[in-house]
């Protein structure tokens, strides 16, 4: 008997997606602010800010919010209350003295008074230099900066022209058109020196690349439609984007530049994984454009020479971290060695470089990996880190350990089934863990160097989401495809669960293969989402097959080559199909498929590859024809850029195989993955006479928000109709709040 879903089943649904999910437990998302004395920090958890001492094994209220709130309402004239402040961009420092922003104005809290602040609120694309007397911008493409004592303002740079400046993205990767929508700068991305008195940025050099038109059908203002154009490299095309490194000098007002020649970006990583390792030394990491050789790279700030200190080259993509984007795993230390990760043995360790590069030594080793660095402590010649792997019921699940630099004394200072999410201070000393379980919120503390606890910090509840019907997801393990290799998920089961019921099943993906998707903590990406579907009466299910990141070299390679397998979609009807068997209630003659951008591409493609398993397909903002797609996707993650090598990771290239229900949707400025792919699709699907349907969002670009509230409701309304069986509600979601970008 089918069950029709009501108003107050999408309102449930609708207080599971991420924003409202978030505010039902605070304190998972604790995000420590360092202050600059390098041993205290603070955090927001709901309305509160906390400031933390582990030295002292304190933990207090940053400061009296009941006065900061009264303090306020008499000088700004609008009423605070302390357990609700109406502040932003808040900055707590190290004399107890609170900057803010609050209606309109900028304000600072210091010995119990509140007055107006001289000082600017942080500005979206501006960097403070480390000890605050400047900050430094982009104007016109060039550097500027701006002496916050007197506001005297200055270029460091002169020469930038129209797509060869300063400070900025790849337009491929610089999210302009959400930036627009937010009515943000571009991103803008500098390395202050730690004296603060020079600046390492880089220029791009767009000019000879490829234009790829977006047009804008319904600008906000009316009249005709609007033209916007990004320089796009697609997979193989000889034309790329390239870049040099330049250092600044405030006082002299020079610029020193690389003395090579420019080498290709091909993606924001680049210019991330740079930084300054004392103030006359720089190091950088340098990919080649089929990410095959990795290197270290010593920049002389003084004369733009440099030095390759490390190269290491591989027959497949040699990465320099666990998941993309992930903060970079070397350090160079003072005696000149270098702490390295690799994935040269098969797995993910460190290694230990001589200062002149001589020799070599494994420091860590074993069938597992060094899933993130903590810090050294030369003196003592140990290093802590987080590994992935030393649990044998899920090789997921992160650990803090430390080791010695000569490969001896390995510990483990958690030794438990909890994931792990640790991050220390800059100079290291202590460890912040967030502690948790896919059904257990994250338990923060501090602990010290040998793992012993300092201070407790959060431990929240469930509750609030347990009395709208949440119920936590199971982590399971299957097996994959070839019969052999465990992998694993999460699987939720629908609200109101009746285990004599059968129930439809959808798959929330996203195939990587740059990340893993179904993590086996509290919070894995895509929260939300996956909680919404369950609440309207499916059950859900998130897998990571073979070819995702985070394990061995070779489970992460198996995508290599075969990107168009979509992170292994075979993995995924094996699962299923498992998981069909082990528990009856699971109906996989109903099945269902959703993701975004790679998560498109997969949803799609497991439709048409599988079109007796997946029956009802929402692809939003889909990469479906990686052959004209960013061209570090096809070219890092898949290798083979040849016609058969693109042709096999295009959806188009299937079409005749629909059988079920496709929606594509899309937004018409995507600048990342482009709606032109959704539409050779489109074409594709039409020349096999196939039925789709099809929503294209004006204005909207990769991440469609401002629209998400009706993108998601739409995919809901699919999968009530073709998937449940039932007609949907009249219920309309109300628009999702806008991200915090900047201050």
């Amino acid at each position: 008997m089918t069950t029709i879903l009501t108003d107050s089943d999408y309102a449930r649904a609708e207080q599971m997606l991420a924003p409202y999910r978030a505010r039902k437990v605070p304190g998972c998302a604790l995000q420590p602010q360092w202050l600059a004395d390098g041993t205290r920090f603070w955090y927001q958890v709901g309305p509160r800010y906390v400031v933390v001492d582990p030295a002292e094994g304190r933990r207090q209220d940053a400061f009296d919010h009941d006065a900061l709130a009264a303090a306020l309402s008499v000088a700004s004239r609008h009423p605070a209350a302390g357990d609700d402040l109406p502040i932003s961009a808040v900055e707590i420092r190290d004399d107890h003295t609170v900057r803010f922003s609050a209606f309109g104005t900028r304000w600072e809290w210091s010995d119990g008074s509140c007055v107006p602040s001289e000082g600017a609120a942080p500005v979206p694309g501006e960097v403070r230099s480390p000890d605050e007397q400047w900050v430094a911008f982009r104007r016109d493409g060039n550097i500027w900066v701006r002496r916050c004592e007197s506001g005297e303002e200055f270029a460091l740079t002169d020469d930038a022209e129209p797509q060869f400046d300063y400070g900025g993205l790849p337009d491929t990767t610089g999210a302009r058109a959400l930036m627009r929508y937010l009515g943000l700068p571009p991103p803008m991305i500098l390395h202050w020196s730690p004296d603060s008195t020079r600046i390492l940025v880089q220029r791009i050099d767009q000019r000879d690349l490829p234009d790829l038109v977006l047009i804008e059908s319904s600008p906000p203002g009316g009249g005709r439609p609007v033209e916007h154009r990004t320089r796009y490299t697609m997979p193989g095309e000889e034309a790329v984007a390239t870049m040099t490194w330049n250092v600044l000098d405030i006082g002299k007002r020079t610029v020193v530049r690389q003395q090579t020649e420019p080498t290709p970006i091909m993606h924001n990583v680049a210019l991330v994984y740079a930084w300054w390792t004392d103030k006359d030394t720089i190091h950088f990491l340098h990919h080649s454009r089929d990410a095959r050789t990795l290197e270290l790279r010593r920049l002389d700030p003084a004369s733009g020479a440099l030095t390759t200190l490390i190269s290491e080259t591989g027959q497949t993509r040699v990465d320099p971290v666990v998941q993309l984007g992930d903060p970079q795993m070397v350090r160079v230390l003072d005696s000149g060695e270098v702490l390295w990760w690799s994935q040269r043995d098969g797995w993910g360790h460190l290694y230990l470089y001589s200062a002149d590069g001589a020799q070599v030594s494994q420091v860590t080793s074993g069938p597992w990996l060094v899933r993130s660095l903590l810090w050294v402590d030369e003196a003592t010649r140990q290093v802590w880190f987080v590994a992935n792997g030393l649990v044998d019921d899920d090789p997921y699940l992160r650990q803090i350990c430390r080791i010695g630099l000569d490969g001896k004394g390995f510990t483990r200072l958690t030794d438990d089934d909890l994931d792990h999410d640790a991050v220390s201070p800059p100079e290291g000393g202590y460890l912040v863990d967030r502690a948790s379980t896919s059904s257990r919120p994250p338990r923060s503390v501090v602990l010290d160097g040998d793992g012993q606890l300092l201070v407790e910090l959060e431990s929240p509840g469930t509750e609030t989401l347990d009395a709208l019907g949440w119920r936590p997801p199971e982590r399971f393990r299957t097996t994959a495809a070839d019969g052999k290799t465990s992998i694993y998920g999460l699987l939720w089961r629908p609200h109101d669960f009746d285990p004599q019921r059968r129930y439809p099943i959808i798959e929330h993906t996203y195939p990587g293969p740059q990340i893993y998707r179904a993590g086996p903590s509290f919070d894995p990406p895509h929260q939300g989402e996956p909680e919404a579907f369950a609440a309207l009466g499916f059950a859900v299910v998130a897998i990571d097959g073979r070819g995702t990141a985070a394990r061995s070299k070779a489970f992460h390679d198996h995508s290599y080559g075969d990107l168009g397998n979509a992170g292994a979609l075979d993995d995924h009807v094996a699962a299923i199909r498992e998981l069909g068997h082990r528990y009856p209630w699971l109906d996989t003659g109903r099945i269902g498929i959703t993701g975004q951008s790679a998560g498109a591409f997969a949803a799609a493609r497991a439709v048409l590859m599988y079109p007796d398993f997946y029956r009802v397909a929402v692809a939003t903002s889909g990469n479906h024809d990686n052959g004209v797609n960013l061209a570090m996707w096809a070219e890092h993650y898949h290798g083979d850029v040849s016609a058969e090598g693109k042709a096999a990771i295009s959806n188009a290239t299937l079409a005749a195989n629909l059988k079920g229900k496709l929606l594509l949707i899309h937004g018409e400025l995507d600048d990342n993955a482009h709606p032109y792919m959704t539409l050779r699709l489109a074409d594709a699907l039409i020349k096999a006479d196939k039925d789709f349907d099809l929503i294209m969002i004006p204005g909207a670009e990769h991440a469609l928000i401002g629209r998400q509230h009706y993108f998601l409701r739409r995919t809901w309304d699919y999968f009530v109709r073709h998937l449940h069986g039932s007609e949907p509600p009249s219920y309309r979601l109300a628009p999702l709040p806008l991200p915090s970008l900047g201050g």
